[in-house]
C-alpha cells in the first residue's frame, strides 16, 4: 500500500520551502492590499495609475495562483488521511498525483530567485564585427528572440530600431513583457558569434560575425533606484527616420547622459518629448541597475562606467552553418547541431541548461 503520508510530508515540506524561497508569503500580502485598492470609488480617476496597479494585480496572480492551488491541496490531502479507509485511497492517489505533477511543472521558478528575475526585460542588440554580414547578423538574432517570445505568449514592443545600409539592422531595442522574463534570459548577456557562408560576398566565402546583446531587467519605477537630478545631462533634438509628421518636424527627441558613468540613452520614437524623455530614463535606470549586479555594489556612488572589455570576439556563443551546423555555448559547453531550431526560437533546452550550469 502507498505511503500517502510520507509523499504529503515531502510534498509539504518541499511547498513550504518554495514559499519562503520565492517570498510568496509578501506576494500574497501585497496582492491583498492591491485588491483592496481597486475597490475604492476613486480608482479609476488616475487611469495610468489603475492599469498600472491591475497590471501588477495579474503578474502576482499568475506568480502567485498555482502554489496557493498546491497548498490548497496540501491541506485537503491533509484532512482525507484524517478519516482515510479503503474507499478514499483513489481520491487519495489522484489528487496527489496531480499535485506531485504540478510540482514539477512549477518548481523551475525555484531558480528564479534573483531580485530582478520576475521583471520584464529591455534587450538591445548591436551589429557588431562583420559588416553587412554583421547586421544581417543582428537582424537574424532579432528574430530569434521575437520568436521565442511568441512561442512563449510574451508580448513584445519594439523602443528603436536603426536599420543596416544593405541589409539587416545596426541596432534593435525592444522589450519583452512576461513571467519570468528577464530571469529566463539575462544569461544571453554577451556577445553572439556566426559562420556562415557569406550570402553578401559574390565569391560565397565563409564569413564570420558578430553581434552584441545586451538584457536588462525593466525599472520603470523611478524610485527603483536612486538617481540625482545633478549628475544627468539631457539635450533635446528634432528626430529623425520614420515617425510621421508631428515626430519629424518637433524637437521631441531626448538624448540623456549619465555622466558619472558615461551612460547615454537616446530616444525619439515618442511623438511627445515628455514619453521620450521617460522611456529613455527607464532605460537609464534598467542600464544603471544592471552595472550594481555585474559590479557586485548597491551603492550608487560606487558605480563605475560601462566595463568595455566585451569586445568583438570575446562571444558567449557560436553558431556555426559551415562547413557544419553547431550552436555551443562557450561558458556551459552546451552544444546542439540543430541550429536551424534554435534560430527559429526554439530555445528552451538552452535557456534551462545555462540556467542550472551558470554561475553569475
Amino acid at each position: 500500500m502507498e505511503d500517502y503520508d510520507l509523499r504529503i510530508k515531502n510534498l509539504k515540506a518541499d511547498v513550504l520551502d518554495a514559499f519562503s524561497k520565492l517570498n510568496l508569503d509578501f506576494t500574497e500580502d501585497q496582492l491583498k492590499l492591491l485588491t483592496a485598492k481597486t475597490k475604492s470609488s476613486d480608482f479609476w480617476n488616475d487611469n495610468l495609475k489603475a492599469q498600472e496597479i491591475m497590471k501588477q494585480i495579474y503578474d502576482d496572480e499568475q506568480r502567485l495562483n498555482p502554489w496557493l492551488k498546491l497548498r490548497d491541496n496540501i491541506t485537503e490531502l491533509e484532512d482525507w488521511m484524517k478519516t482515510r479507509d479503503v474507499e478514499q485511497d483513489e481520491i487519495i492517489e489522484s489528487l496527489l498525483f496531480e499535485s506531485e505533477v504540478d510540482y514539477q511543472k512549477i518548481k523551475k521558478q525555484l531558480r528564479f530567485n534573483g531580485p530582478y528575475d520576475g521583471f520584464n526585460t529591455i534587450i538591445s542588440i548591436f551589429a557588431g564585427a562583420g559588416g553587412t554580414d554583421a547586421q544581417d547578423w543582428a537582424q537574424m538574432l532579432l528574430r530569434m528572440y521575437v520568436r521565442y517570445a511568441e512561442k512563449h505568449n510574451f508580448k513584445v514592443n519594439m523602443i528603436d530600431q536603426s536599420s543596416g545600409e544593405t541589409a539587416g539592422i545596426k541596432s534593435v531595442t525592444f522589450e519583452l513583457d512576461g513571467q519570468f522574463v528577464y530571469g529566463l534570459l539575462k544569461n544571453e548577456n554577451g556577445v553572439h558569434r556566426l559562420v556562415r557562408l557569406s550570402p553578401f560576398n559574390a565569391d560565397n566565402l565563409r564569413q564570420t560575425s558578430f553581434a552584441k546583446v545586451e538584457v536588462l531587467p525593466k525599472i520603470d519605477q523611478a524610485e527603483a533606484i536612486d538617481i540625482n537630478d545633478k549628475d544627468l545631462r539631457v539635450d533635446v533634438h528634432r528626430s529623425g527616420g520614420k515617425g510621421g509628421q508631428s515626430v519629424n518636424t518637433t524637437d521631441s527627441a531626448v538624448r540623456i547622459t549619465h555622466i558619472p558613468t558615461g551612460i547615454v540613452v537616446s530616444i525619439q520614437n515618442e511623438r511627445s518629448q515628455t514619453q521620450n524623455r521617460e522611456l529613455a530614463m527607464t532605460i537609464l535606470r534598467s542600464k544603471l541597475t544592471q552595472l550594481r549586479i555585474d559590479q557586485h555594489t548597491s551603492d550608487m556612488q560606487e558605480i563605475k562606467g560601462p566595463n568595455m572589455s566585451a569586445e568583438w570576439g570575446n562571444q558567449i556563443r557560436s553558431y556555426v552553418l559551415h562547413p557544419y551546423k553547431q550552436v555551443k555555448d562557450l561558458r556551459t559547453k552546451y552544444e546542439t547541431s540543430d541550429v536551424d531550431a534554435i534560430l527559429d526560437g526554439d530555445l528552451d533546452t538552452l535557456l534551462d541548461f545555462n540556467l542550472d550550469n551558470i554561475v553569475l
